[in-house]
């Protein structure tokens, strides 16, 4: 992949060429919008970026984000850059201890705060001296405000560069496994990432089509960085649409009514539940079988959901449910699914059009190189590789083989046309007292189609087999307290674990599925910001209870 410009250089053309576009569309609340179009959006940027320099930061000063996804974020991105500087964005949903780590391990020199529903908790967690300025749509502060600053100061003249080699990010990974690494990506890596994005959209789509994306994972993640964020940053024609709130998301899908739309698994089986809630899969199936009625009930469910236009749906962040995939496809809605990881700016495999096998993350980017070393264990280089882990030599020596390849920890097998499947990750691998090891990943997957399930853990170290802990899906329980539904939901688990138990190894068979007694969630500790399950959290939760489920000879428990 030719490396000749860089993402500023980008954005400085669509500053000119697409001046009067509308680019960022941001709902401020009741129903009202505020509309930026490239030339407003880079005029604030500008701005700030003056007002940073300003400051008399390091060159290379680090500059804290801690904001939900809005307009400003992308603002602020710019102005960081512009002034020499490295973004460091911090989850909008972590709690004080990880802010302040994220704040005092990078060094920062001053934090953007921005769209928060934790603030006065969070606000604890931030140095007492570090400088702070507040976007728009913050909480209410004392700070000096975005609108403020952009008001008495003149806009960067020129367009700054950058070079290739410097830092343009620090993403903090979410935690799953304990302390957050800090993730360093130079601008020529993060480039080639958007440029490859931009390129398989083209392929796909055509080039030069006028697109619309909602921006609502969370931007301190490499996924929607990359794949919403940067990619519009090379491609203009890219019309970025924010969320509101969780409430007004439907109202959100329907104003932007993207034709670009990315999402995690969790949320993809939210929407089938969602649907299947109102009417039942067997009825669906039938309707569906029907030649013309199919076809207009399949649109009246996608345009209830918003996705009636979009042409490019995409998952990533964690498996997808071969039957989900499957599923929207039967609706008219090709999902594909991807695979990537903070390491690699989330580029290293996606399926295509025409290689998309369901159980899949397809084949690698171009400018991938993959291989599959004697432990199973996927290895990658891929132009948006990370330049290292902040002040952690000591983790850029494990990752890293001698030949330059990632180790990603993840395992898999290739298949004769190329299409990579993830089988299991390796530190999730765990013995039973069988002696032999049980890979949880595949095992949840097959739990995780069924429609009462809305999440599931496999487990059972040195225990005499593995069990299944489940969370039941959100439809489901408020039901819990009529006895003939949870009757139900019993009968349907049993049948489930016999059912899953037939494809498994005699070494991976449950024993039982323990019903859990509460969601998991980001606020408990169970998730992390972008949806995984935190398996040591929900492991020792449970701990005190193993040992007696095991005793009993129950299929179905209730934690």
């Amino acid at each position: 992949m030719a490396q000749n410009k860089l993402l500023l250089d980008y954005v400085y053309e669509h500053e000119t060429a697409r001046a009067n576009e509308v680019y960022l569309t941001q709902p401020l609340g009741g129903g009202a919008v505020a509309d930026y179009t490239w030339a407003q959006t880079m005029d604030q940027a500008r701005r700030m970026a003056t007002h940073l320099q300003s400051q008399g930061f390091e060159p290379g000063a680090r500059i804290g984000i801690l904001s939900k996804n809005c307009a400003h974020f992308f603002m602020a991105e710019l102005a960081i850059w512009m002034a020499g500087y490295v973004t460091v964005s911090i989850f909008p949903t972590e709690g004080p201890d990880t802010v302040n780590f994220v704040l005092e391990h990078s060094g920062a020199s001053l934090l953007f705060v921005g769209k928060l529903d934790t603030w006065a908790k969070q606000e604890a967690g931030v140095p007492a001296k570090l400088a702070r300025i507040a976007f728009p749509l913050a909480p209410k502060t004392t700070y000096d405000t975005w609108d403020a600053i952009v008001g008495r100061t003149q806009p960067i003249a020129g367009k700054p560069q950058r070079a290739g080699t410097d830092l343009a990010l620090l993403i903090y990974t979410s935690g799953s496994t304990g302390q957050p690494k800090g993730v360093m990506h130079s601008f020529e890596r993060i480039s080639a990432v958007a440029e490859g994005h931009s390129a398989g959209m083209a392929k796909t789509l055509g080039k030069g089509r006028a697109n619309r994306a909602l921006s609502y994972l969370p931007l301190a993640h490499c996924f929607e960085r990359a794949c919403i964020e940067c990619l519009s940053f090379v491609d203009g024609n890219l019309h970025v649409f924010f969320a509101d709130t969780l409430d007004t998301f439907v109202a959100d899908m329907n104003r932007a009514r993207p034709t670009i739309f990315i999402s995690v698994p969790r949320l993809w089986l939210k929407f089938q539940q969602g649907v299947n809630a109102k009417m039942p899969q067997a009825k669906l199936n039938r309707l569906l079988s029907i030649p013309i009625l199919g076809k207009i009930v399949a649109k009246k469910i996608l345009t209830g959901l918003g996705l009636n236009e979009v042409a490019l749906a995409g998952s990533g962040s964690a498996p997808l449910p071969p039957d989900l995939v499957t599923w929207y496809r039967r609706l008219g809605l090709n999902l594909v699914e991807g695979y990537g990881m903070t390491e690699d700016f989330a580029y290293s495999h996606t399926m295509t059009q025409s290689a998309n096998t369901a159980g899949t993350v397809g084949l690698p980017y171009d400018g991938v190189q993959v291989r599959i070393s004697d432990e199973g264990e996927i290895q990658i280089k891929s132009p948006g590789q990370l330049v290292g882990y902040y002040k952690r030599p000591d983790l850029d020596a494990e990752v890293f083989t001698e030949d330059g390849y990632f180790r990603t920890g993840d395992q898999g097998i290739r298949l004769p046309d190329g299409q990579l499947k993830i089988t299991g990750r390796l530190k999730e691998l765990f013995k039973t007292a069988k002696g032999k090891y049980v890979a949880p990943a595949p095992i949840e997957n097959k739990l995780n189609a069924h429609p009462m399930i809305e999440s599931s853990m496999v487990s059972g170290v040195g225990q005499s087999a593995s069990y299944a802990l489940v969370v039941l899906a959100e439809g489901v329980r408020p039901q819990l307290a009529d006895p003939a539904v949870k009757a139900d939901v019993a009968l349907q688990m049993a049948a489930l674990l016999k059912e899953t138990n037939k494809g498994l190894a005699d070494y991976e068979q449950m024993k039982m599925v323990v019903i859990a007694r509460e969601p998991w969630s980001i606020d408990n500790g169970c998730l992390t910001p972008t949806m995984k399950i935190k398996r040591a959290k929900i492991e020792a939760n449970v701990a005190a209870q193993v040992d007696a489920w095991f005793e009993g000879k129950d299929k179905v428990l209730w934690a």
